[in-house]
C-alpha cells in the first residue's frame, strides 16, 4: 500500500466483544463504502445495518449518525493520532507513522502477508492492528483495543490511484441535525 496515493473499496466490519462469565456476545456485523486519497483524507459510508458517515477532510473529522440525525465534528489531527485511519492515510513513506506506531513483520497467514503495527502510546485506546496485505492491496484489518474488543475489517473490490472527486472528503452536515463539536 506504500504505492497507493487513493483508493476505493467494499468494506465489511465484524466486531467481537470479549468473553464474559464465559460467554461469548455476539458478533456484530456492518458494511458499506470506503474510500481514501493521501494524506490524511478518508471515508468510510455504513449502509448496513445502520447509516452513518465518517468523513476526514484533512482538517476536520466528522461522524454523522442518520438515526439520531446527529453530528460531531473533531479537530482531525487530534482525532486520529494513532488509530487505524492514521495507517491507511498516512504519507505513503512510512516515516510519519515511525512517530506512533512500532511496525514489524508478522508470519504470512490466509493467504496474506501481514504486518504488526503497535502504538507507542501505552495508555491510548489501541492494543494492536495488523494489517493484511495481498500484492499492494489492503484486504483486511484486524484491530484489537485494550478491553479486548476485535474489529475485523475485509476489503474487496479495491481499486488504487483512482482520481476521486473533492467533494467525496466534503462533508457538510444535514439541515436540523444536531451539531457536537469536540476539541
Amino acid at each position: 500500500m506504500h504505492d497507493a496515493r487513493s483508493g476505493q473499496a467494499h468494506f465489511t466490519q465484524t466486531v467481537t466483544a470479549p468473553q464474559r462469565d464465559g460467554h461469548a456476545a455476539a458478533p456484530k456485523v456492518s458494511s458499506g463504502n470506503f474510500s481514501f486519497e493521501r494524506p490524511g483524507r478518508f471515508r468510510f459510508d455504513y449502509e448496513k445495518p445502520f447509516v452513518q458517515t465518517i468523513v476526514a477532510d484533512g482538517t476536520t473529522l466528522w461522524l454523522f449518525d442518520a438515526d439520531l440525525n446527529q453530528v460531531t465534528e473533531r479537530v482531525q489531527a487530534q482525532a486520529l493520532g494513532s488509530t487505524p485511519a492514521a495507517l491507511l492515510t498516512s504519507r505513503p513513506d512510512l516515516g510519519a507513522l515511525g512517530k506512533d506506531f512500532t511496525l514489524s513483520e508478522a508470519p504470512d497467514a490466509d493467504g496474506l502477508h501481514w504486518v504488526l503495527a503497535l502504538p507507542k502510546i501505552a495508555d491510548g485506546q489501541l492494543a494492536s492492528v495488523r494489517i493484511g496485505l495481498e500484492g499492494n492491496r489492503l484486504a483486511k484489518l484486524d484491530i484489537t483495543d485494550h478491553f479486548g474488543q476485535r474489529s475485523q475489517l475485509t476489503f474487496t473490490d479495491f481499486k488504487l490511484n483512482l482520481s476521486l472527486p473533492p467533494e467525496t472528503f466534503r462533508f457538510t452536515p444535514p439541515k436540523g441535525a444536531d451539531v457536537l463539536r469536540e476539541p
